[in-house]
């Protein structure tokens, strides 16, 4: 067994020596040596009783018993070993015989751990299930809104990598995935003066009309400069996802423009992750397909305040998706 579990300290007192309990597969696990320790006696008569529990069949060995490869630095040399651990059900087993007082303190605490383990697990994935089925709901809203095929094909885009990323972050948080959890940092600090220029040279693209970008209120300015913003001596968005997710919703959403909101969202948004040197995968491949801001924007625009932070979330995790 690959161990990749969660590591929780067991102290049955105040000057008990503390126990590293690895726990992984819904159960606690422990090797021969520490389970001596915890029940206060020596190795041999440990194994003396878990042979016996296996010679008469009180416990299956394949299901309470495992081996793991244990690295130490002995010296110079850095030595692999497989190392038998037994999991919760033996352990308990082990403790009636040897010490039925401290067997009964550990099974106790262990069923306490391992139930918030898995309440706490069952609470992360109905929180992401719950995201899913809003994302599904207002993509399905949008759809009926614009009706169109390539429109649709991005929506579905999303929808489709929302979910990967839902996955990915699931097999992380069991640890069965070697992804980094490090957010990407920002290196470029937007201001108003050059999120207008880049709004000018899109003008010029669309022709220069008098409307296309033309602020209506203060509220763009408002928008650039929430984007750094910071509480208590500390920024509020301390990513460049949160950040770049933050800068798309707000310019879609504040309609500062007389005309050409989404389509200023979306430079911004390209423009914003360029110039932080983040716009594309170290494989020359896009972090964000055109098809898929496309999307965004437009669910972005059809979305209800209340979604906000559903769509941000949607955005982060696409940005940086592996």
């Amino acid at each position: 067994m690959k161990q990749t579990g969660e590591i929780v300290i067991y102290q049955s007192g105040q000057d008990a020596p503390t126990i590293q309990v690895l726990l992984e597969n819904d159960t606690l696990w422990l090797d021969q040596y520490q389970i001596s320790e915890l029940f206060g006696t020596d190795r041999t008569s440990i194994v003396r009783h878990i042979r016996n529990i296996y010679k008469t069949s009180e416990l299956d060995e394949k299901a309470t018993c495992a081996k793991i490869t244990q690295v130490q630095q002995e010296g110079e040399r850095t030595v692999k070993r497989l190392i038998k651990i037994y999991n919760l059900d033996l352990i308990i087993s082990v403790g009636y015989r040897v010490n039925s007082k401290q067997g009964t303190a550990f099974r106790i605490w262990a069923n306490k751990i391992i139930k918030d383990h898995l309440v706490k697990g069952y609470t992360i994935n109905e929180k992401r299930l719950l995201e899913l089925q809003k994302t599904i709901k207002l993509v399905n809203r949008t759809i009926q809104s614009l009706g169109s095929d390539d429109q649709t094909k991005g929506i579905f885009e999303v929808l489709s990598e929302f979910s990967t990323a839902l996955d990915i972050l699931d097999d992380y948080d069991h640890q069965r995935l070697g992804l980094s959890d490090t957010p990407i940092q920002a290196t470029f600090r937007i201001s108003y003066k050059e999120a207008k220029h880049a709004v000018d040279e899109l003008k010029k693209r669309f022709g220069g009309s008098s409307l296309f970008g033309n602020e209506k209120d203060q509220s763009f300015r408002g928008s650039i400069s929430a984007i750094d913003q910071t509480f208590d001596g500390k920024e509020l968005y301390r990513s460049l996802e949160e950040k770049a997710a933050h800068l798309l919703y707000f310019v879609v959403k504040n309609h500062s423009f007389s005309d050409g909101n989404k389509r200023i969202a979306a430079w911004l948004f390209i423009w914003y992750l360029e110039k932080n040197k983040s716009l594309y995968y170290p494989d020359g491949t896009k972090r964000i397909s055109e098809s898929t801001l496309v999307a965004l924007t437009l669910l972005i625009a059809e979305s209800k305040p209340e979604e906000k932070e559903m769509m941000i979330n949607v955005i982060v995790n696409l940005i940086n998706r592996t």
